[in-house]
């Protein structure tokens, strides 16, 4: 960034920092408004750009700053169709605004996720969005992408606490509440020995599903067997690979409450091949509403999550940022609705 002097010679970051005896990179801060550098620095920097007339070219230093127009998507399953519609409305909303999407996929990794961020942050993206895979741990994401770059994390939270500076926002999926109206839903049915079927509880979602889940289980007064929680990595193979866990112990569940459409499609197929069939002899929920779910055999009951506007809603909440660096960070809990089809069946 520079200005013109009335007789013609420019003046440069480097006069500046010179003028007051900063480094040219604490000039670049001041200008930028970051909050690194103390007031005592920013006023005699601010004084010295005051004395020497520096004009200070916002929209130029925007432009410099998009050389690269890209913005990073992260996802911790990009073969569960969720992430395909999700992935879809991100870059419909940044193609908008004229960024190009990278994408990259962990595969519930936390190893390869610390790759691919590391990768991504060296093609200097605007900002990330972010899917965290499970077991993610502030730290190792600050690690790879440094505090300052601009992050939304999407239904997940990352465990450990993140630097007040680090302006993180939130788009959750309304997670406990969806579970509670699968499991109520269920409880309606007649069922009363219910499990709840995927994901890990070292993710937050998983958590969050599980705890709605428990939710209602107790306001309907019924005992939840140890045995009826299976954790499986939360893809369709898993959970078929995994179903034969529910029928172990001495009291076998008629319903289950899977942590994702995935999940519960698998589960499905493990059904078949452990002699019963869901919505017939057991009952089965999933959560998301993919395309899949309403073309399945029998369709599936379901929490209905709009991926694809989900995807736009978090690239809005991304280019917010952009425009508001200091803005506090935000929260948005996006809501689910129950979307009753034939697996969830009545207890014969």
């Amino acid at each position: 960034m520079e200005s013109q002097t009335p007789v013609g010679r420019k003046i440069t970051l480097n006069d500046i920092a010179a003028g007051c005896g900063v480094s040219r990179a604490t000039v670049s801060l001041v200008l930028r408004g970051s909050p690194l550098v103390n007031k005592l620095t920013r006023s005699r920097v601010e004084e010295e750009l005051r004395r020497q007339g520096y004009v200070y070219n916002r929209a130029a230093a925007n432009l410099r700053r998009r050389t690269s127009s890209s913005i990073a998507l992260v996802l911790n399953e990009l073969a569960n169709p969720f992430f395909g519609e999700f992935a879809a409305g991100v870059d419909e909303t940044l193609g908008e605004a004229g960024f190009v999407t990278l994408l990259g996929n962990t595969s519930e990794s936390g190893a390869r996720q610390r790759a691919v961020l590391s990768s991504l942050v060296e093609h200097g993206p605007g900002g990330i969005i972010l899917s965290p895979a499970e077991g993610s741990e502030a730290r190792d994401v600050l690690a790879a992408v440094g505090s300052h770059t601009p992050v939304v994390l999407f239904n997940r939270e990352l465990g450990g606490t993140l630097p007040e500076y680090a302006h993180w926002d939130r788009l959750m999926l309304d997670n406990q509440r969806g579970t509670c109206l699968a499991t109520e839903h269920l409880i309606a049915q007649g069922h009363r020995k219910i499990a709840f079927f995927g994901g890990h509880d070292d993710a937050s979602s998983t958590r969050e599903r599980h705890a709605g889940y428990l939710q209602a289980m107790q306001a309907a007064g019924l005992a939840v067997a140890p045995h009826w929680r299976i954790q499986s990595t939360p893809t369709r193979m898993a959970a078929a690979r995994a179903a034969p866990a529910l029928f172990e112990g001495e009291t076998t569940p008629t319903a289950a409450v899977c942590y994702n459409d995935a999940v519960a499609l698998g589960l499905m197929l493990g059904l078949h091949h452990c002699g019963r069939q869901a919505g017939r002899d057991f009952a089965v929920t999933g959560f998301d509403d993919i395309a899949e779910a309403s073309m399945s055999m029998p369709s599936l009951t379901t929490l209905s999550t709009a991926p694809r506007l989900r995807g736009r809603q978090a690239a809005h909440l991304l280019l917010a940022r952009l425009r508001d660096p200091l803005a506090p960070a935000s929260t948005t809990i996006a809501p689910v609705e129950l979307v009753v089809r034939e697996s969830s069946c009545s207890l014969s």
